[in-house]
């Protein structure tokens, strides 16, 4: 459906006369509220439709060997019912970018169920992915209402963004952050930072009403030395270099799926076929689904050293073959594995380590060094925050110009990079 709503008037936020201030603050107040209310409702809902499924795998592993099937329902629905939502993430900020339409509302219930079925066969996903679009979708459907010039509707995706982050994970702040960080590379929208924090921390509390909890991480004390110092530096640098192969390597693998594949229904078919594989050679179950246990345990125990790489290829096989739900999760059990590969050389400091790894790979992975710092804050103490802001900034520059975010506009260039993909998006670049 086209917007017929696209003409500007008012820049959303703007300094108003008091006769029309009121008006104005009153209409975003509710508006806020209303974004706030139904996504972390929507929030609370799927998580714990996640925990059902995911209980219900693990419980009865047999249903991993029909991960191809669910593997064609899911490439079914999206090819004949959902073309024009299946770019996920991507369409939330191509939208923000240059407004053309309103996000279709069927977004929110095929994301919603594509990642249960995605979690409940054992795909590697995780579910940020699936909160951001619901909120975004949901949020922009208030374009149909009510008359909003272009900004504001850029504003409803912002707040539908952050209302999902915070109310799935639990951090607010990080949430606000991220919002207004994630659109271009290096830029941030710092006009819309109370009303995104106040749509962001409404709906985390939303979600808690419900009674849905988060994941609980221990604290991180502080210690510093020189030999702590180099770690950190040597771990930030390397998170990014993950990141980096990461997202190439997803894109890759998708366009090598989209190349030999024709029929779009079989590429999640086969991207199904090689995991059961990996099942049937021995791939251990706790890399199916989230691995929320295996990420716990990994501070506070040396994991295999091969357990990153066997989450790094079973995630991307997963999501690069077609299959729904976020990368944020997978890549936690990432960044927090290589975390604990230096707890090899230093076992005393695993905990930071791992909580280390955990949001710079993140960080290098989305460009959003400040979200991933402040999550960290919020996640592990308030006690290594210098640690976390070194360390994912160090992410986020060795990431160089790549992104799991296709979308992305480079809004200011990394050092060390090509001054000329200024302005470009991540897809546009030379390969």
């Amino acid at each position: 459906m086209e917007n017929s709503n696209l003409e500007p008037k008012k820049a959303s936020f703007e300094i108003l006369p008091l006769s029309k201030s009121l008006p104005f603050f009153c209409k975003w107040l509710v508006i806020l509220g209303f974004v706030s209310l139904l996504v972390g409702s929507a929030s609370a809902f799927f998580l714990v439709s996640l925990e059902k499924v995911s209980q219900l795998r693990e419980s009865n592993l047999w249903i991993v060997y029909f991960l191809p099937f669910a593997g064609f329902i899911i490439g079914w629905f999206y090819f004949y019912y959902g073309k024009n939502v299946s770019k996920g993430n991507n369409l939330l900020l191509e939208e923000i970018h240059s407004p053309t339409s309103i996000i279709p509302i069927r977004m929110a219930p095929f994301v919603f169920l594509g990642t249960l079925v995605t979690h409940l066969f054992g795909g590697s996903a995780g579910r940020e992915g699936t909160a951001v679009q619901m909120g975004g979708s949901i949020a922009h459907q208030l374009v149909r209402f009510l008359p909003m010039t272009i900004k504001e509707q850029q504003t409803l995706i912002i707040l539908g963004i952050s209302a999902g982050f915070a109310s799935v994970f639990g951090t607010p702040l990080a949430a606000t952050i991220f919002a207004i960080e994630v659109i271009r590379i290096g830029s941030y929208r710092l006009r819309l930072i109370f009303p995104v924090f106040l749509t962001a921390y409404i709906a985390h509390w939303v979600c808690l009403f419900w009674g849905v909890s988060h994941s609980h991480y221990p604290k991180i004390p502080f210690d510093f030395s020189g030999t702590i110092f180099l770690c950190l530096v040597v771990l930030g640098i390397v998170s990014g270099w993950v990141a980096k192969l990461f997202s190439v390597s997803l894109h890759k693998l998708s366009e090598l799926f989209q190349r030999w594949i024709l029929f779009a229904p079989m590429r999640p078919v086969i991207g199904g076929v090689i995991l059961v594989l990996f099942f049937l050679l021995g791939l251990d179950a706790s890399f199916l689904g989230l691995g929320l246990p295996t990420l716990q345990l990994s501070f506070v125990n040396l994991l295999p050293p091969e357990t990153v790489l066997l989450k790094f290829l079973v995630t991307i096989i997963t999501i690069g073959s077609g299959f729904k739900g976020g990368e944020v999760t997978p890549l936690f059990f990432i960044g927090a594995s290589l975390g604990n590969l230096f707890g090899y050389f230093d076992p005393s400091h695993l905990i930071l380590f791992v909580g280390i790894g955990f949001i710079s790979v993140f960080a290098g992975a989305t460009n959003t060094p400040l979200a991933c710092a402040i999550m960290g804050m919020e996640l592990f103490g308030w006690e290594c925050g210098i640690f976390f802001i070194l360390t994912t900034g160090l992410a986020y520059i060795s990431s160089g110009h790549t992104s799991i975010y296709r979308s992305q506009i480079i809004g200011k260039t990394k050092p060390f990079s090509r001054v000329s993909d200024f302005g470009k998006k991540i897809s546009e670049l030379k390969k």
